[in-house]
This record gives structure tokens, sequence and C-alpha cells, in this order.
């Protein structure tokens, strides 16, 4: 990957964004989209939207939820300790002793969530997940006077953390889910703009996807795509412990996700498939006999249907503060909905 695209992926991750608090990370996504689209528009929950031929045929949405899962202050003690609930998803498993970031008004705040060390515990405190609400962050106030000139109730907050390389192609950072669907939207409007262009394409950040698919939902229903693909992370279970016979074969570093399924249109899908074909792009299969939990879902039922696909780049540990992902996967989602972008025209066949 080179330096400036590894940078600007870097500086997606490592700007915050908890659903509902994703304005510092759409900034960057406006100032990126601006580049290569003809018009940018942000509507009233926060979603960003580059446009490019928007009079084209047919209307092609690409969607990346910007939002990352993280946490709230919901109460400050007399002592100056937080407590907090959380954004999305998290495991309470994966919260004590972290490092944390609280992002005030201010400015951020670096707090730690303490635990009782082990020489202390009861052998049944040892069995059990101390629940998020019994859990607290450590600023270092030295009670709550102090604390609350710093951070506030509903302060957003972060693992604390930067993204890092591993060996190859891989790396490692919080928020990769789905800051890295950002990246493939963005890099592919830079790769279409001076590209001869049949279908109007609409490239959405969207928002609150961790609590519900909430951005997509409005952003379908006012772009009125007749193609929506969502580009999201998809779960890797090449790691100890997972059970493929349930889960499904997925590994990094061989290639993009691709699905079948009810959430799939079976055009799209087929045509992403002899596209990845074509193109020796690698890619892997996943079965998903329910709705997917992606924007898709949401996509596919705005109005009166869009013909809907997800396409995804297989992730170890996600919604914790070290998921891993390969540049190289990214790099083959990028040149897979550059190539279908590109190939799609109005006579495309959209009718199972």
């Amino acid at each position: 990957m080179r330096k400036d695209f590894f940078q600007f992926l870097k500086k997606l991750v490592e700007t915050p964004s908890p659903s509902g608090f994703e304005q510092p990370m759409q900034r960057v996504v406006r100032e990126e989209m601006a580049k290569f689209s003809d018009e940018v528009k942000t509507d009233v929950h926060g979603n960003v939207i580059g446009i490019k031929n928007p009079e084209g045929k047919p209307r092609l949405m690409l969607a990346g939820h910007c939002d990352e899962v993280g946490f709230m202050v919901r109460y400050i003690d007399e002592k100056g300790f937080i407590s907090f609930s959380s954004i999305g998803g998290i495991d309470a498993h994966l919260t004590p002793g972290k490092r944390m970031q609280i992002h005030s008004r201010k400015g951020p705040v670096l707090g730690v969530v303490g635990k009782k060390p082990i020489h202390i515990l009861e052998e049944e405190e040892k069995k059990k997940v101390v629940e998020l609400s019994k859990q607290w962050i450590d600023i270092g106030a030295k009670d709550k006077k102090e604390a609350e000139k710093l951070v506030s109730i509903g302060d957003p907050i972060t693992f604390s953390g930067r993204l890092e390389r591993l060996q190859g192609e891989l790396v490692v950072s919080r928020g990769f889910d789905n800051k890295m669907g950002i990246f493939v939207i963005c890099e592919v409007l830079r790769r279409i703009a001076e590209k001869p262009l049949a279908a109007a394409v609409f490239a959405a950040s969207t928002v609150q996807e961790e609590i519900g698919l909430r951005g997509a939902r409005t952003a379908a229903y006012a772009i009125n795509p007749q193609i929506g693909i969502a580009i999201d992370v998809g779960v890797a279970t090449d790691y100890p412990g997972v059970d493929k016979k349930k889960e499904g074969e997925i590994f990094i570093g061989k290639g993009v996700i691709l699905y079948k399924g009810a959430n799939i249109n079976p055009r799209v899908g087929e045509m992403l498939i002899k596209i990845a074909t074509e193109e020796d792009i690698p890619y892997q299969l996943s079965g998903e006999s329910r709705a997917t939990p992606t924007d898709a879902n949401v996509i596919q039922l705005s109005r009166a249907g869009v013909a809907a696909a997800l396409v995804s780049v297989p992730l170890r540990y996600l919604h914790s503060p070290v998921e891993i992902l390969s540049l190289e996967d990214l790099e083959n989602a990028v040149k897979l909905l550059t190539a279908f972008t590109l190939r799609i025209n109005e006579e495309i066949n959209l009718i199972p």
C-alpha cells in the first residue's frame, strides 16, 4: 500500500467516531471525498455522501459505516471515578485494565479501567465477568469537582490505541470496523474520478450502524438507488476456538468475502463473483441464511426494494481494541468495487 494511502487509513482509524459522535470522522471524510466527487452532501443525521456522475444510470450506492463501538460517561462519583456504558456491542471481558480516551469538549482525557488486583480477589470473583455497570474509569482526578472540570456526562469514550503493523501485510488497530469501509469507498471514488462512467455513484459514509443500521436506512431512502452495496468487515475464523461448522471458514489474507443468501440480490452477487474471477481478484464465499447485520440489510428494504449486496474484508477480533486485517484484502476490495462500478450500465438486469 502506498505510503499516502496508509497514512489516510491511519488517520481514519485514529479519529474517534463512536455511534452518535461521528462528526470528527465525517470532517475527515468530507475533505477526502471533495477531491474526487462532483458534489458532497451531509444530511441531518450526519451521513456524508460523495456523488459522482449524478445523472447517470443506474443509481449505485456504496455504503460504509463510519461509526465505531465505544462507551459513554454515565456518572461521576464523589472521588472522581467514572461509571460508563457501552455504545454498541462490547464484551465486558475486554475492558478491565485497558487505557481509554474520553473525548470531552476540551479535548481527549486519558483514563484507565481499574480493577482489584488478583492478590485480593476472592476465588468466586476470579471466575466472574465484571459487568460494565460495575467497572470504572480512573482519570487521576482527586475528586468529583476536579473530574467535572475535565469530562461531562454523555462524553463519548474509545479504547486508546493507534494503527500499527504486525508481520507481512497485517495491521492492528481499534475501529477497523468499519473505518476500513470508508477507506474503500473513498479509494473507489479516487480511482473512478477520471474514468468513463455510466452509473451515478453515491458513496455514503453512514452513521449509527452499530446501534441499529440507522444512518444507512435514511441515506438509502434519500438516494433511492437501484443497486446498493455495503462494505463492511467480516468475521475471520482462522484462529483457535472458532467452530467452522457453525461460522464458516474465512481467512485473513485470502481475499474479500462475497456472500450468498436472502440479503444478496442474485444478479448482483453473481456479477461480483464473475468480476472477481475475470480480474483475478481473490475472494472467499460465505453463506448467510438470514439478513446480514450490516447496512445491506436496510438498503435492500428501502422504498420499493434495492438490489443489495455485501462485500467484506476479513477481520480478526472485531469490536475489540486489537482488530487485525490484511492490507492486501483491503486493496482487493477496492479493486473489485472499482471494476464493478465501471462495468455497470442502465442495461443491467437486476430481476432474479
